[in-house]
């Protein structure tokens, strides 16, 4: 795994062993940064579930002034910080060692991020959870694109009954992303 473009382009990314987190693809990650190329210089970015960081690393190196990266894995952890330095994108991160509610709540009073992407485990519902916690917190608001990693297979009818509307969805063999935002009044 490397990062794809930008300042840190080509450096190599260690992910944890096991089978804990699951790791976006380089196309994937190429892809999906691709749809999003317009949104990312200088944006504040949050990675929630955010395994070696990847993302929020990918973004950081395309020029987002922020990211923050939630994991609640020692070991990924870890592993996002070693990421973080070797790309030399330290001084654009904050990485926090909580669950993802824990970590909402904590940044109650942060401006409103411009990006959130989750990659939550499959098929245990968490995208339902996150979605309800951030659409009550100040950290996102109406031009707020979230995206969230999920199986094939996840339905997402939920998220319009939720205040979002979907916005794309793009489908892989075996994933999907899924862009929503809050609905405008």
């Amino acid at each position: 795994m490397r990062v794809i473009a930008g300042k840190a382009r080509s450096l190599k990314l260690k992910t944890t062993e096991g089978m804990d987190t699951r790791p976006t693809t380089d196309r994937i990650k190429e892809t999906l940064f691709n749809m999003l190329q317009a949104d990312i210089s200088g944006c504040a970015f949050l990675d929630l579930f955010a395994g070696s960081g990847a993302i929020g690393i990918e973004a950081l190196s395309r020029g987002a002034r922020e990211a923050v990266f939630v994991e609640q894995a020692k070991d990924a952890c870890n592993c996002i910080r070693e990421n973080l330095t070797v790309t030399r994108l330290v001084d654009y991160a904050k990485v926090m060692e909580c669950d993802c509610l824990t970590a909402i709540s904590r940044l109650s009073g942060h401006e409103p991020f411009d990006i959130v992407f989750m990659d939550p485990p499959y098929n245990h519902d968490h995208e339902k959870v996150m979605l309800e916690r951030l659409k009550d917190s100040d950290i996102i608001d109406e031009y707020t694109k979230i995206i969230f990693e999920a199986s094939l297979a996840t339905d997402i009818n939920f998220v319009e009954t939720m205040g979002f509307e979907i916005v794309k969805i793009k489908e892989y063999k075996t994933n999907k992303h899924i862009f929503v935002k809050i609905k405008r009044d």
